[in-house]
């Protein structure tokens, strides 16, 4: 009895040290996911999503709430910075239903950018496509 009374705690025990770090691994993962998005590299996003999907079986949709760049989201970054691959290629790869969704501040994307003035962009016209 007194064995796997031991067991069970050396599991617990190591399953809480391991979700720790696993929190801790996803953030590094996805550390600069704001500067490739800003540089517009579209094949340096494409390899992050897709390490992120391999190493802890994320999708875009998973993540993409709780990483922002400066305040922003990453399509709202991409369309700041004029970054069209990268937008492109979120958009497409995020559910219509989140695209058409209020981000953190309650506003949807495409109502964010018709406030600031950014209609015009490519990146809005694929939005619009997608939607």
């Amino acid at each position: 009895m007194l064995k796997i009374v031991k067991t069970s705690i050396a599991i617990a025990s190591i399953s809480l040290f391991t979700a720790g770090n696993a929190q801790a691994d996803i953030n590094e993962a996805l550390q600069n996911i704001c500067t490739i998005v800003k540089a517009d590299d579209k094949g340096e996003l494409r390899k992050k999503m897709k390490r992120v999907q391999s190493d802890f079986r994320m999708k875009l949709k998973d993540y993409y709430t709780g990483v922002s760049c400066g305040g922003n989201s990453l399509i709202r970054t991409a369309m700041l910075n004029d970054s069209v691959e990268t937008g492109t290629l979120m958009i497409k790869k995020m559910p219509r239903g989140d695209l058409s969704s209020p981000e953190s501040d309650g506003k949807t994307v495409l109502i964010w950018a018709s406030e600031n003035g950014l209609d015009a962009l490519p990146i809005v016209a694929e939005l619009n496509n997608r939607i």
